[in-house]
């Protein structure tokens, strides 16, 4: 386990577990969902990366290049494939100070997925939070689809409303995007409804602002990915948690139609997809005057 601290900030990250964030305080105050002791499912983090693909292939099939490729369905996700292999690996350390670590790890090709890559997270803990760096290079001697996203949960109290602008919303069946619709045709976010008061979401948003805030009589957590237009939420029914995932890419994007911008990238070898995430708090408002 690696431990980070900055002023009022704590943080620990786990390198068995997908390279995943398991506790994200602020005062003593959970920010991200805390992973419970003795936890060994990335599931059950706090925040894991999502490489070399974000969310779902539908049953774990696609076409690239003209050739038909199969990575199998996801244990415990069956019929399809989630998330890519990174959240599944143990990562390595490569730097480690009191306040910052960077993760690697390297994938050769193989049935899971057949390009070789390298991914890199930069962690790193300040007085204003947390941010997070992901990258992924094509270390193949092919060009290979590639996509990233990062699978923070945050702490959701009660009351918590989210506040997020994103005009349009994948919606699916069976998981999978069928049809881009009006944000309001499932849920919009825009005006900062209680996560409470949701239907169940696991979907796309598309057009996003890049920022969202999740406010409560906790506080308010304030989510930044410069330049990501792609949101998914995930906010299941009575949960103490609500995810609010950054992506590169619409789900299934590797079996999108022809001339869609689903978002997934084509790399040649040496090239690289990145993306960012900052994770802060918003002003605490000042008390009401009594005389």
């Amino acid at each position: 386990m690696i431990r980070l601290e900055a002023g009022d900030w704590r943080a620990e990250l786990e390198l068995r577990l997908g390279g995943a964030v398991l506790d994200l305080t602020y005062r003593g105050r959970p920010i991200l969902r805390p992973t419970p002791q003795g936890a060994d499912d990335p599931l059950q983090t706090a925040c894991f990366p999502l490489v070399p693909y974000a969310n779902r292939i539908d049953h774990g099939r696609f076409r690239f290049e003209g050739q038909a490729h199969d990575v199998g369905a996801t244990p415990g996700f069956e019929p399809h494939a989630l998330h890519g292999v990174g959240w599944r690996t143990a990562w390595t350390a490569t730097q480690v100070d009191a306040r910052a670590a960077v993760l690697t790890l390297r994938h050769a090709a193989g049935a899971d997925w057949p390009w070789a890559f390298e991914a890199e997270q930069r962690l790193v803990l300040s007085d204003e939070g947390l941010s997070i760096a992901l990258s992924l290079t094509n270390r193949d001697d092919r060009p290979a689809p590639a996509g990233v996203g990062l699978h923070p949960y945050f702490h959701r109290p009660f009351d918590a409303r989210l506040t997020l602008a994103a005009p349009r919303v994948w919606l699916s069946a069976d998981l999978i995007p069928q049809e881009l619709a009006p944000a309001d045709a499932l849920f919009d976010w825009s005006r900062g409804p209680r996560v409470a008061d949701a239907p169940f979401v696991d979907n796309a948003y598309d057009g996003w602002s890049g920022e969202a805030r999740l406010a409560s009589s906790d506080g308010v957590a304030v989510i930044d990915a410069p330049g990501v237009d792609r949101v998914h939420v995930y906010a299941p029914k009575g949960a103490d948690f609500v995810c609010i995932e950054p992506v590169t890419h619409r789900p299934d994007a590797l079996n999108a139609p022809g001339g869609e911008a689903s978002g997934l990238v084509v790399l040649q070898p040496g090239h690289s997809v990145s993306l960012s995430m900052r994770i802060g708090v918003a002003p605490e408002p000042m008390p009401e005057a009594h005389d």
